[in-house]
């Protein structure tokens, strides 16, 4: 058994070992938030008169309605338990790969020893930042494990058993795919949510990715997010 190299789509932003995160497509930019806001509230625009200064009134006063108007879709590829976290923002168009119907790659997420951090007894959600004890011997055997499992399911296969039930033993460690859409408004909730320092790490770092690519393509829009939600 041989690990599958680890491919990345041109343009792909690498986030934990093995994920990332590529924009594929977007509608829209700052001056369509603008052009509908100006439909939406007339007269009550006028006082106004630039782009950034209604972008930033939008934002303060979280009238929502004109950043529906831009859309992003993004490709994807995250361990399994960061896609459960992240599938429960309901508000996208989802489509992800399926283990019923190919076999799945040999990648999975192997947490560092920095990272091996114990739980903390205020915070249910976090850990302590302090590593556990033993901490690389952990990480070693997060490793090994994931190579043993993806050994058997390989097993499980070359006996041609059915995919959709060769998968079951599969860890959530394991990397998954998808497209992902979402419009804007529905974005940077997703953002103030897991760009929070609160928020796992491993969702977090994704989080932070597409901050960045939002900055490219609505530096208006993106920064009064960060004064206003993000920094507020």
């Amino acid at each position: 058994m041989g690990e599958t190299e680890t491919n990345y789509p041109e343009g792909s932003v690498l986030v934990l070992d093995k994920g990332f995160v590529r924009l594929v497509d977007v509608m829209g930019d700052d001056s369509s938030i603008v052009q509908a806001a100006r439909v939406s509230y007339g007269k009550g625009t006028k006082t106004v008169n630039e782009d950034e200064g209604l972008i930033r009134y939008l934002m303060r006063h979280r009238h929502t309605t004109p950043f529906e108007m831009v859309e992003f879709k993004f490709h994807c590829r995250m361990p399994i338990f960061v896609a459960r976290q992240w599938i429960r923002h309901r508000t996208a168009n989802v489509n992800e790969m399926s283990a019923r119907y190919s076999e799945m790659p040999d990648l999975f997420y192997e947490p560092s020893a920095e990272l091996c951090t114990t739980q903390s007894a205020q915070n249910r959600q976090g850990g302590t930042g302090e590593q556990v004890e033993n901490a690389a011997e952990v990480a070693a055997a997060f490793k090994r494990t994931q190579r043993e499992i993806y050994g058997e399911y390989e097993g499980f296969l070359a006996k041609q058993m059915r995919r959709e039930l060769a998968r079951v033993n599969l860890p959530v460690s394991l990397y998954t795919e998808w497209y992902w859409k979402i419009d804007l408004h529905n974005l940077l909730h997703f953002l103030s949510l897991r760009a929070d320092p609160h928020a796992q790490y491993e969702i977090r770092v994704y989080a932070d990715a597409m901050i960045d690519i939002a900055k490219r393509w609505l530096p208006i829009a993106t920064a009064a997010f960060m004064d206003y939600r993000m920094g507020a």
